[in-house]
């Protein structure tokens, strides 16, 4: 008889090619090592009980900041990691990829960062580079092979001042078109901030004439970034990428012209992966939150929202990210103007589209599913071992009660945010059980103190990767 680690037995499993599946998943040594028919016999370390629950795989969060106190550049600390992790695994997130952010060189850092993650680490995780300096430039294929970290983020809109108050230079799109070059040559993939920064600039000043104090609020913001600026954006630097034959993943995307556009090079051939967030989906400009709500690109229209929605459910869109931004409530002081942008989302992406998704909109599980695990873990060259419950991969997975109802409390949230844009919705929908390589990250709706340094960082290859 075949024996295992632990066996989750009475559950429904969301299967690759089967759907919504009734059966026994059985784990061991960290991996999925057998899907079994409900109650088929097997001898187990451990035996858990999961009727009446519903298994995904683990969300893998291809987006998000993750730093020191109000710093979003890398975590500093074990303890960075530590809080962050937490906040992901109450989420059903079991591996995310942040952006590292520097000025300096990352041969420099890369090492230090990755040991000081895994210290505090209760997920698995990657890293982005956000490509700034000629010296990093250099770096890309380093980068790509020696430390598996083949996606690269560039500010287009870091011209004229723009990216001091991240401690970044001045790009341009010379320096776009050589980050496609490098990207395609060594297998990597370009990811874009897509804003045409210079027409925004025209736009703010006139906005910020008529509406010095920010008494417009979220909808002004809007106004100084509006969707074209993030369309034009697209478009450039999708075209530049097919002609350099480089993978183009587009982030955050807001709005439905900025959608539409990367679905247009998409049609022409160009290989381009479209992103959103939550908070696309579920606010907009004139959410009563005000200043709390800015973000950027800013929160658009109620006709946006609703054409994000349509493209999450006919495949438009590939992912689902957070785009998580830790930094604490004070920092979003000082009006509209002088507010940080960015907002938390780790421990309610899952939950959100599990509520508003799922149970209000018909979006599947399977859709959702592909949307938050499948397709990011192939995007990001991840799916040799995470985004599936499939014998052989890792045993990532979040358990979740669909029929939960619960209510989003500012003490109950796990990031050092501390608060959250979800408070006082009630949701339907929440997470269980959080397992990272056969490893309970949260049990029971509690987190494990054991998970704390046992995240590890994953190297990642693509398999769409340009001309190597």
């Amino acid at each position: 008889m075949r024996s295992f680690d632990l066996v989750l037995r009475d559950g429904v499993a969301v299967l690759p090619g089967r759907g919504t599946t009734p059966c026994d998943i059985a784990l061991r040594g960290g991996k999925i090592a057998a899907i079994l028919a409900p109650g088929e016999a097997c001898a187990a370390a451990e035996t858990l009980s999961v009727r009446g629950l519903t298994i995904l795989p683990g969300v893998i969060d291809a987006h998000l900041h993750l730093g020191h106190g109000k710093d979003i550049s890398r975590p500093r600390v074990p303890g960075d990691a530590d809080q962050e992790s937490a906040a992901a695994a109450a989420g059903g997130v079991t591996c995310f990829i942040p952006y590292l952010m520097s000025a300096e060189p990352f041969e420099d850092i890369f090492d230090e960062v990755i040991a000081v993650t895994e210290a505090g680490a209760r997920i698995d995780f990657g890293y982005h580079c956000i490509i700034s300096t000629e010296a990093q430039l250099a770096g890309v294929p380093r980068y790509a092979r020696d430390w598996g970290a083949p996606s690269f983020k560039i500010f287009m809109n870091n011209r004229g001042g723009e990216g001091k108050r991240l401690g970044l230079p001045d790009i341009d799109d010379g320096f776009l078109l050589r980050l496609c070059e490098a990207a395609a040559a060594c297998g990597g993939m370009v990811c874009p901030h897509p804003e045409s920064i210079e027409m925004a600039w025209v736009l703010r000043e006139r906005v910020m004439q008529a509406d010095p104090e920010g008494k417009g609020g979220l909808a002004a913001w809007n106004a100084t970034r509006p969707p074209f600026v993030e369309a034009d954006a697209v478009q450039r630097a999708a075209y530049v990428a097919q002609v350099t034959g480089a993978p183009l993943y587009v982030v955050h995307t807001s709005s439905a012209e900025a959608l539409e556009a990367a679905l247009r090079q998409r049609a022409a051939g160009a290989r381009v992966f479209v992103e959103t967030c939550p908070h696309y989906l579920t606010h907009d400009e004139t959410w009563a939150g005000g200043d709390v709500g800015k973000i950027n690109p800013p929160l658009r229209s109620p006709a946006d929202r609703e054409a994000l929605w349509q493209a999450l459910l006919d495949g438009g869109i590939d992912t689902v990210a957070t785009d998580h931004v830790h930094r604490d409530i004070a920092s979003k002081q000082g009006g509209i103007w002088a507010a940080s942008p960015g907002c938390p989302g780790l421990e309610t992406m899952l939950p959100v589209l599990l509520s508003e998704g799922y149970a209000k909109r018909g979006l599947s599980l399977e859709r959702i599913a592909a949307l938050t695990a499948t397709n990011p873990a192939r995007a990001m060259g991840l799916d040799h071992v995470k985004g599936a419950i499939a014998p052989g991969l890792d045993a990532d997975l979040a358990i979740v009660d669909l029929a939960a109802r619960w209510t989003v409390q500012r003490d109950e949230v796990r990031s050092s945010a501390g608060y959250s844009l979800y408070e006082g919705w009630e949701l339907t929908g929440r997470v269980v059980h959080t397992l990272v390589r056969g490893r309970f990250a949260l049990r029971e709706g509690a987190l494990e103190d054991a998970a704390v340094g046992t995240g590890r960082y994953v190297r990642r290859v693509l398999a769409h990767g340009g001309r190597r």
